[in-house]
């Protein structure tokens, strides 16, 4: 496994080791004692799994929970998407700042995206399914929405006309409205 460092020293990118010859590919995709001695430094506990499948153009965030803050471990099985974090974290040097990653099946990349930020992706490809480890439950009651497209975080998102949004999405707080963890 291979960790790339991030303009944001907590959100890390990981590369897997992948074997692979003529009859196809074997990757380790999850190794408790790797991750946490090459990214957390720390004991990281995961407890639920999720699956997404999205079409071209569909933006899924940024979203993060007031109580059971989650960690996210992130990837794509099928297609491509643009993954971003953003550091909601107010007493944090890159408070508001964000980092962003094409994540695809191809390149097998997985993203860390530690409790304390905000999260979204975009999908590139025509259609993308989008797996995550996350390290506390859902807790739809305290799940907010920033606006993708918020001015003063400033994402560089590849879009491809407008995107696709939920209901949620398209009325996400700005950065200044949010209660920041």
């Amino acid at each position: 496994m291979k960790v790339i460092d991030t303009t944001i020293p907590d959100v890390k990118i990981i590369e897997p080791t992948i074997f692979g010859d003529a009859r196809g590919f074997f990757m380790e995709t999850w190794n408790q004692q790797k991750f946490e001695e090459l990214v957390t430094g720390k004991p990281t506990t995961f407890v639920q799994d999720n699956h997404s499948k999205s079409k071209k153009g569909i933006l899924r965030g940024l979203h993060y929970q007031t109580e059971n803050t989650q960690g996210k471990l992130v990837r794509v099985v099928s297609g491509e998407v643009f993954d971003v974090a953003v550091d909601i974290r107010k007493s944090s040097a890159t408070f508001g700042l964000w980092v962003g990653a094409y994540l695809s099946a191809e390149n097998k990349r997985q993203l860390w995206v530690p409790e304390g930020f905000a999260h979204g992706f975009y999908v590139t490809s025509e259609e993308a399914e989008f797996v995550y480890k996350c390290t506390n439950y859902y807790h739809p009651k305290s799940e907010v929405s920033i606006a993708w497209n918020d001015a003063d975080i400033g994402i560089e998102w590849p879009l491809d006309g407008a995107p696709i949004l939920s209901d949620k999405d398209e009325n996400g707080l700005r950065l200044k409205e949010i209660e920041a963890i």
